[in-house]
Parts: structure tokens; sequence; C-alpha cells
């Protein structure tokens, strides 16, 4: 393979070969079933590499999304095979994009069985093993490393993003702090054996929705069966839900069995699907714990004796980032400084706050420091 002309894919491969040996050591050793082969540096790179200048071009004026699986033929279920194999350059890459843009395909990549062993491209697949490398084009110079951590739809941890001659690797010990609220943790825990039992928590979808939708919003998240929270929303609320809607909270509440299966899966992702959209709506959207939705559009205000907000602590779940003190409006502006401010007059409440941009803030209260803790999480959920 020559060598990379993308200095960031060289500078991230040895830490990705070794993040999936380590990974996959521990996991042959737990569980029996069908792994993924580990990828080489030399095979991150290249992969990496190609997909950053296939990410620059543009076909028939679109830059291209692609999601590539690094697996043989032989572990892809049903693959589309192509007749003859073709070379992983960027322009082979960006011709086929868009066979590939929709949710869930991947392009096979392989080492030729020839002498050469150059990556090929075999052809498609919806299925791939558990802890199969993938790398996603996002949109132009960004990529995302990530793995299959599941069987079921959308079971993925990202492990670097490469934005530019920016490279983030994510923590996985980002839930490793004392005071980490409950609800949050299986969130931040997005790379540890706990993380594959999350079925009772439905944050890390919902932010992932909310974030999709691009119009920015805010979500809080408030203690079951008490209206306290109601002392920090002006009042009248324009859309009060009553009694409140409970869609996600049963499909919440059906036991492992039936969550497993595809007809619970696709009633999941409608039900989280539409309650992120109703934080797109001016305002904020209120549910609890039990993720029933109690309100939309509702306007946030300061607690009658509560405290101006002045400073947040700011942590991101990324190797090397150590943790700042800051203004909240220096996070995004009102709409998280309306946040934090809930946060800090209900202390045992959670805001989760999208940006236009695409940053993604958790706000909740740290008791350890006495301060709201801004988690910034979009590197997570690309």
């Amino acid at each position: 393979m020559k060598p990379s002309a993308y200095p960031a894919a060289r500078a991230v491969a040895a830490t990705v070969e070794e993040y999936f040996a380590s990974h996959l050591a521990a996991a042959r050793r737990h569980q029996p079933e069908l792994l993924a082969p580990k990828p080489d540096a030399r095979s991150v790179e290249a992969i990496i590499d190609a997909a950053f200048w296939a990410s620059l071009q543009h076909e028939e004026g679109t830059s291209p999304k692609i999601s590539l699986a690094f697996l043989p033929i032989q572990q892809a279920g049903q693959p589309l095979a192509f007749e003859r194999e073709f070379p992983m350059t960027p322009s082979v890459l960006s011709r086929l994009a868009p066979a590939v843009e929709r949710p869930g395909i991947h392009l096979g990549v392989w080492p030729a069985s020839d002498e050469s062993a150059e990556l090929r491209i075999w052809g498609t697949t919806r299925a791939i093993p558990k802890l199969c490398f993938v790398l996603e084009v996002i949109e132009p110079g960004l990529l995302v490393v990530k793995y299959r951590r599941s069987q079921e739809t959308g079971k993925y941890v990202n492990i670097v993003v490469l934005k530019g001659d920016q490279v983030k690797v994510l923590d996985e010990k980002g839930s490793g702090l004392p005071d980490c609220p409950a609800l949050l943790t299986p969130l931040l825990s997005f790379g540890s054996p706990a993380s594959n039992t999350d079925s009772d928590n439905a944050l890390m979808p919902l932010a992932v929705s909310m974030r999709a939708h691009g119009r920015g919003g805010s979500l809080l998240v408030v203690p079951q069966g008490s209206d306290y929270w109601k002392q920090s929303i002006l009042q009248p609320v324009p859309y009060l839900v009553s009694p409140p809607f409970s869609e996600l909270a049963d499909l919440m509440r059906r036991d492992s069995i039936e969550k497993s299966q595809q007809a619970w899966q696709e009633a999941f992702i409608d039900a989280v699907d539409a309650m992120a959209g109703l934080t797109a709506v001016d305002g904020a959207a209120l549910i609890n714990e039990r993720y029933e939705l109690l309100a939309f559009g509702a306007k946030i205000g300061r607690r009658d004796g509560g405290a101006q907000i002045e400073r947040v602590i700011v942590t991101e779940p990324v190797v090397g980032v150590v943790q700042e003190i800051v203004h909240p409006m220096e996070l995004g502006g009102t709409r998280h400084l309306s946040a934090a401010q809930f946060v800090s007059d209900q202390q045992d409440s959670l805001a989760l706050v999208a940006s236009q941009d695409g940053r993604f803030t958790i706000f909740a209260w740290s008791p350890c420091e006495g301060l709201v803790h801004a988690h910034r999480v979009e590197a997570l959920l690309m």
C-alpha cells in the first residue's frame, strides 16, 4: 500500500489497531459468537486516507456519504457481490457513494488474494459482525471510526473522530466521574462491556435524533412524580400534555425478549424520532425519567430565589481534553444558558441541548464540584 497523503490517517492507525486488538481479545474470552477480523494499522491507514480524499470530491454536485466495513465477504450475511472487485481509490468511492448513502449499507473492503494484498471493494452489505471496523464519511473532511456493538439496529460505538487535521480519540472512561447521573452513565460509557446492556436507557437515541433534525433544541429530563420543575418554567406552558404521553415509556417497559425483535426496534425508532422532533419547536420539551412526555415549547425562567448561574464545568469524552470552567453563554448562547440555569435550579434534572451546527451538550448537576457540569458529547453521536 502506498504511503498515506492524509497525515492524520497515519497518526491514528496504530491507536485504532490497538483498540480493536484489545476489545476483540476481551470479547473472545467471554463471547463465543462470530466476531469480526482485527484491522491492521496498514489497512486502517489506507481506508482512512482513501475515504478522506473521496469526501472532498463531488459527484454530480453532491458530497459523498460513505460507510466502509473491513471484513471478508464470507462474514457479510447476504452480500451484494460485484462480479469483479474494485480498487479502493477516492474516485471509485466517490462514484459508488450514491448507492450506499442510506443508513445501514456498507461498502465491503478486504485485501486482495493476490500478492499485492491491496484493499479491494468486493460489494455491499447490511450485515456485519460484532466489533467490525467501520469508517463513515459524514461530510467533507469529517470521518468517524466506529464499530458494530451488537446485532441490534443502530448499535454503533464511535472510537475516533477526524476533522481535517484534528483527531479526537474518544475516552472510554468518560463515565468514570464520581457523581455522574445514572441516566447519563450509559451514554458516556459508550465502549465499556456494561454499555452492551443499555436497552433501559433511551438518552443516546434521543440525543442522536435531536442532533439529526438540525434545527437545534432542548430536552429537559425531570424526576418522576414531581411538579417542582414547574417553578423553573414560565406559565402558562404553551403545549402542556395531559395526561403525559407514554408511547416511548410503554415501549421501554417491555421485556428484553420483545426488545430484541424487529417490530419493537422499528416502533422504538419511530417513537424516539417523534419525541426528538418536538424539541425543534421553540422552547424546551420536558419528559420524566420514565420517558413520559410532559410538555414541549416550554420557556425556561429562573426559579424564585435561585441564583443566577455564572459558571459551569465543561468536559468532553476525548483523550487529552481537560475540564474547563466557563460562562454558559460561551457554550452556544441563550439556549445553553437557560438549560444550565434550569439544572442549577433543578439539581435532580438533566438538560440535553442540540445546536444547529451539530454541537451537543448535556447539563447535569455535579455535587462534588457544586456546579453544573456541561458534557460535550457530539463526538459520540455522529
